[in-house]
């Protein structure tokens, strides 16, 4: 009987500290119940009274100074001219990038034009023609073995011819600078 007192009174501290859990035997478990909401009783609301410096105050703090309006709206005037700039500049790129791509078509066109002119002139050009007139006509022959004189330009490479070229082929020597 000692052992069976013992084990109640085991049982029911160890359910005083756990909070008293219930054990439900079986599949379904209890739903709680659900407590009725209540509806706050609504109470008007007063204003809390304020003294008259913080009333003052308050007024103040909502009032715009004479200067800062003045400073706002220079500001503002400010605002609306880099806008206005803004809009004419961008204007402008847009009116230039027209004009660079109105004059790109011109240049193509006149490209084509000029491509098309040369081709014409090429083909009008018969080298075979000027050949037999420049031999017939005019006298001119092919340089032959013994008339061609090779010689040395000391300056470029573009010769300019004014007098005959001398049996040597040397024009012109330069100083020599170590005299």
């Amino acid at each position: 009987m000692a052992a069976v007192r013992r084990a109640s009174l085991y049982r029911s501290s160890y359910q005083t500290s756990e909070q008293r859990q219930m054990y439900v035997y079986g599949s379904a478990v209890r739903q709680a119940e659900v407590m009725p909401k209540r509806i706050p009783e609504e109470r008007p609301v007063q204003e809390p009274r304020t003294s008259r410096q913080v009333r003052q105050n308050r007024k103040r703090a909502l009032s715009i100074d004479p200067a800062y309006a003045g400073f706002l709206a220079v500001a503002a005037i400010f605002a609306v001219l880099i806008c206005v700039c803004y809009l004419r500049l961008q204007s402008d790129i847009v009116s230039r990038s027209e004009n660079i791509t109105a004059l790109q078509q011109e240049l193509a066109e006149l490209c084509e034009q000029n491509d098309t002119a040369y081709q014409v002139a090429e083909n009008s050009v018969n080298l075979e023609e000027v050949r037999n007139r420049a031999v017939n006509e005019l006298g001119m022959v092919y340089a032959a073995q013994g008339r061609v004189v090779e010689y040395e330009s000391p300056s470029s490479d573009y010769v300019n011819q004014y007098n005959d070229i001398p049996e040597d082929g040397i024009l012109a020597k330069s100083r020599n600078t170590s005299e």
